[in-house]
């Protein structure tokens, strides 16, 4: 079938011109997503910040009349260099997908704030030995990488450091490869009561084996022998 001579075709009818405004519009539509998730990526992440000051955590936690006054007598909050490490240094992850992770599991416990359940000095002592034993848990499975962040034990100066200290590092840390959480809990916070097996009427607290794991058996390279015995 012939095409009609007497019918006009437009250049914006055109084959060409119609594939020429389509890649356009999909230039420009690729364009504008871009810009898009680059501002809401830059928004998102502004917003996690302020989540992690230390205003914010006061004000979504339970935390103002215990843990943080407990932390305020620590030489992470006040100390000669004027170095701090606020709440979120500890608990919080650095790394992108664990942070979103993190503030996720986070909002368990800004529910209980609501409900009140750790608001008072009785509540909070009932459940401290849960809250500490999460925590401890999170910074052993992940290798105490918060600690990290600051201190690399490969830029240990052992030569400032304690005789009990340069040991304890050189075999439980590097040697045995713990992580930091397994000897430094109550670094920062108040313990909560251990079991000590002294006095069985009163309610068990965390068991010596939670609060100080033990090691598995490995020969150590300093002095050559096998020991099972956890970190002192």
């Amino acid at each position: 079938m012939g095409t009609d001579p007497s019918v006009k075709v437009s250049a914006s009818d055109r084959p060409g011109k119609r594939r020429g405004e389509r890649k356009r519009i999909i230039s420009i539509s690729v364009m504008v997503t871009f810009v898009l998730g680059i501002v809401f990526a830059g928004v998102f992440n502004v917003a996690l910040d302020w989540t992690n000051q230390e205003e914010f955590c006061l004000f979504c936690h339970e935390m103002k009349d215990n843990v943080y006054r407990e932390y305020q007598t620590t030489i992470h909050y006040t100390n000669r260099t004027g170095v701090r490490a606020v709440c979120a240094d500890c608990h919080v992850p650095r790394e992108f997908v664990p942070k979103l992770i993190r503030k996720v599991k986070a909002a368990k416990e800004v529910w209980h704030k609501i409900l009140g359940t750790i608001d008072t000095p009785e509540k909070f002592a009932e459940y401290r030995p849960v809250i500490a034993q999460n925590e401890w848990k999170r910074m052993k499975d992940n290798n105490s990488q918060e600690c990290r962040n600051c201190h690399d034990p490969k830029f240990f100066d052992f030569s400032q450091q304690g005789y009990r200290s340069v040991n304890q590092h050189q075999v439980g840390l590097l040697a045995k490869g713990q992580a930091c959480i397994d000897c430094h809990k109550g670094v920062a916070h108040r313990l909560p009561r251990l079991d000590q097996g002294v006095n069985l009427a009163d309610p068990t607290g965390i068991s010596l084996e939670i609060f100080r794991p033990p090691v598995p058996a490995k020969e150590t390279p300093l002095t050559g022998e096998t020991t099972t015995e956890s970190a002192k």
